[in-house]
C-alpha cells in the first residue's frame, strides 16, 4: 500500500474542499454508493486549470521524455496480486493497492498501462499513490505478458484488448461487490479504455461508472503514420526492440506460443504488427487490426460520464481524429496545447509536485465521487 501525502489538487476552492474531506474521512460509504443511474446522468463540464508547461522543458519532445524520466519519488511495493484467468485461458495480473482507511462499498479505480508498459510505469505508480492517498482502492493492471503477467499468457497484448479489462473489471466486482469503479486507461491502455466504454453502451461490467483516457491512440493507422516520421523514429525503434524482445522471451518461457517469424527485423510498429500482432491475435493484416481496434467508431455510442486528455504537441499520438469524431454529451475531451506524450510536466505552481496530469485525473475523480 502507498504512504503519500495527497496535499492541494488545485487552486479553486471547491476543487481544494473536495480532496480535503476525502482525506478527513468525511465522505461516507453511503456517500461513494450513490445509484448507478445518478452517475449515469451526472455530466462534468468544468474547463480543466490550463497547463503551463516547465521552462526546461519546451515542446512536445521534451514533455514526453521529461514524463519518463524526470527523476520522483520511490514508491514501496505492497500490492497484492490477483490473477485473473481469460476465456482463453490466459491470464492476467492485477496489483491491488487498499488504503487502510478503505471500507466495502467506497469507490475503486482500475488503472491500464500503454505499449511497453507495465504496473511498475512512473505514471502508474504516481497515479495510484494519490488516488489511494483519496481513499480508493487502486487496481494496476498488467495487461497480457507484462510485469508480473509474464510467461501467463502466449498470446500478445493489443490495442483492441478490451475484453482484457472488461474481465478485471469482474474481478475487481467480485472482491469489491458494493463498490464503483473508475477505469483508468494511459495511451493504449486510453484506447482500450474507449473501446470498452462504446461497446459498453449502457450495458454493465462490473461496478464501471466512470473513466479516464489520457493520450488515446483513437486512430490507430493515424498514430502508426505519426510513429513512422523522421523525427519521431528513436522511438519507433525503441517500441520495435521492447515488442520484439518481449514476443521472443514469450516463446522461449512457452514454447506453444505463437512463433516470430521474420526474414528481417521489422524496421517500424507497422511491420512488427502486420507481421506478428495481427495475424496471432486474429485480425490477418495490420489495416484490419487497426481498423478494428481504433476506439474513433465507438466513441458515439459511450454512455458513462468520461473525461480524456490530450495533447496537441504529443508526438506519438496525433489529437486531430477528435474532430472527425462525434463525441456525446457525457464525453468531456480536453485537448491541451503542450503536455507531449504523458508528459505534461509544469511549472511551478498550485500542484505540489509539478505533476499536473496527475492532478487533473485525481481533481476530476474526486468530482465525480462527490457530486
Amino acid at each position: 500500500m502507498f504512504n503519500t501525502e495527497l496535499g492541494r489538487i488545485g487552486a479553486r476552492r471547491d476543487r481544494k474542499d473536495v480532496v480535503q474531506d476525502a482525506e478527513r474521512g468525511n465522505v461516507t460509504a453511503d456517500g461513494l454508493c450513490d445509484a448507478h443511474a445518478r452517475r449515469r446522468s451526472l455530466i462534468l463540464r468544468g474547463r480543466l486549470p490550463p497547463f503551463r508547461q516547465h521552462p526546461l522543458f519546451p515542446g512536445g519532445h521534451a514533455q514526453t521524455l521529461a514524463g519518463v524520466f524526470l527523476p520522483g519519488r520511490n514508491y514501496l511495493y505492497g500490492a497484492a496480486q490477483h490473477r485473473v484467468r481469460l476465456s482463453d485461458g490466459d491470464e492476467i495480473v492485477l496489483h491491488d493497492d487498499c488504503p487502510d482507511e478503505w471500507r466495502p462499498g467506497m469507490r475503486t479505480a482500475l488503472l491500464i498501462h500503454g505499449l511497453a508498459g507495465c504496473h511498475l510505469s512512473s505514471y502508474m505508480q504516481r497515479v495510484a499513490a494519490k488516488l489511494a492517498a483519496l481513499g480508493l482502492r487502486v487496481f494496476r493492471m498488467d495487461l497480457r505478458g507484462c510485469g508480473a503477467g509474464f510467461g501467463l499468457a502466449r498470446l500478445p497484448y493489443h490495442s483492441g484488448r478490451s475484453e482484457d479489462a472488461a474481465a478485471a473489471l469482474e474481478e475487481i466486482a467480485q472482491r469489491c461487490p458494493a463498490s464503483s469503479t473508475t477505469l483508468v486507461g494511459f495511451s493504449l491502455g486510453g484506447n482500450i479504455t474507449l473501446k470498452l466504454l462504446g461497446e459498453l453502451g449502457e450495458q454493465t461490467c462490473g461496478g464501471l461508472d466512470s473513466a479516464v483516457a489520457i493520450c488515446p491512440p483513437i486512430d490507430l493507422q493515424a498514430a502508426i503514420e505519426r510513429i513512422a516520421l523522421p523525427l519521431n523514429r528513436l522511438y519507433d525503434r525503441h517500441f520495435i526492440k521492447l515488442l520484439l524482445q518481449q514476443a521472443r522471451e514469450r516463446q522461449r518461457v512457452l514454447p506453444d506460443a505463437p512463433p516470430v517469424n521474420f526474414a528481417r527485423p521489422p524496421r517500424g510498429l507497422w511491420e512488427f504488427d502486420d507481421g506478428y500482432t495481427a495475424p496471432v491475435s486474429g485480425f490477418g493484416d495490420a489495416a484490419n487490426y487497426y481498423r478494428q481496434a481504433s476506439s474513433a467508431r465507438l466513441i458515439p455510442n459511450i454512455r458513462r460520464p468520461t473525461l480524456v486528455i490530450a495533447s496537441r504537441d504529443d508526438p506519438l499520438v496525433p489529437w486531430r481524429p477528435f474532430l472527425g469524431v462525434e463525441t456525446p454529451d457525457c464525453v468531456q475531451v480536453e485537448i491541451t496545447e503542450r503536455g507531449g506524450h504523458l508528459g505534461y510536466v509544469a511549472r511551478a505552481g498550485a500542484d505540489p509536485d509539478r505533476r499536473w496530469l496527475d492532478w487533473r485525473i485525481v481533481e476530476w475523480i474526486a468530482e465525480f465521487e462527490a457530486a
